[in-house]
């Protein structure tokens, strides 16, 4: 019997696939535990319309992710730290804080998850901080951090 999985099912296969199972493991199991229902024609069709349906919405998401990644490329934000005696900086520039100064400046809303920072910024002047908007788009964000008079 063919089968149309709903759910990921160990060493059979993963949401969406369609399957051949034997009809009593179908019947007996996958069906009344909801992990699967038969192929059929409605089915199949039901299967057909949610694929293109989550291409479509994952292609929205790229492309309002590029459209970000653009604008965050273009602007730019001023950050600024104390500063001791020698040019050495009091405390750093974290994520978090890069993320706020982007809402302030920018007016763009940016997770604070999605910045990539190696290590929090230590020092004076222009950095370029990568940030992951989606699995196929970094943008470059130039940080410029200043002394706080």
């Amino acid at each position: 019997m063919k089968v149309i999985l709903l759910q990921d099912v160990k060493s059979l296969g993963k949401e969406g696939e369609i399957v051949n199972v034997n009809d009593g493991y179908a019947r007996n199991f996958i069906i009344p535990k909801k992990l699967g229902v038969e192929a059929n024609n409605k089915n199949l069709n039901d299967l057909k319309l949610k694929k293109s349906n989550e291409e479509k919405i994952a292609k929205e998401n790229k492309e309002a992710a590029e459209k970000l990644a653009g604008e965050l490329k273009a602007g730019q934000i001023l950050l600024k730290i104390k500063v001791g005696e020698g040019g050495k900086a009091f405390g750093s520039v974290s994520a978090k804080e890069i993320a706020a100064a982007v809402k302030e400046q920018m007016g763009l809303d940016v997770d604070k998850k999605k910045i990539q920072l190696k290590e929090t910024l230590k020092t004076l002047g222009t950095h370029n901080v990568p940030i992951k908007l989606h699995p196929e788009v970094t943008a470059e964000l130039k940080v410029e951090i200043k002394e706080e008079a």
